[in-house]
């Protein structure tokens, strides 16, 4: 784990964002991945952002992941919880083997928690 950067003033909501996205990503490497994976969080604070990057050595795969149905977890649900802070996902093989999954959530001025957390 290497954290970068100030996180005092980051919202409650958008730290439990960062949480489970790490949480999420990391455990897509425990499920797909052999024994003795190794696997690398970064999280960059700015007043701005937060970019968080998760990668793994995994072996290089021999076909890509298959896609899943949206459902709330895995990739799909990563993808969501990014998209509340008005950020974007990217996650998939890296050229010389492992996974990536790489997010910024952007904190302008409170607008994203107030979205994170409003009533569907």
């Amino acid at each position: 784990l290497d954290v970068h950067g100030g996180h005092a003033h980051i919202p409650a909501t958008a730290q439990l964002t960062v949480y489970r996205l790490v949480q999420e990503a990391l455990t897509n490497t425990l499920k797909h991945t052999p024994a003795g994976t190794r696997a690398t969080v970064r999280i960059q604070c700015s007043t701005a952002a937060v970019t968080v990057d998760v990668t793994d050595s995994g072996p290089r795969p021999p076909h890509p992941r298959p896609a899943a149905a949206p459902s709330g977890h895995g990739i799909p649900g990563m993808r969501e919880r990014s998209a509340a802070y008005g950020g974007t996902l990217w996650a998939g093989p890296l050229p010389d083997g492992g996974w990536a999954v790489r997010t910024r959530l952007l904190l302008d001025s409170g607008e994203a928690a107030a979205r994170a957390t409003a009533p569907a």
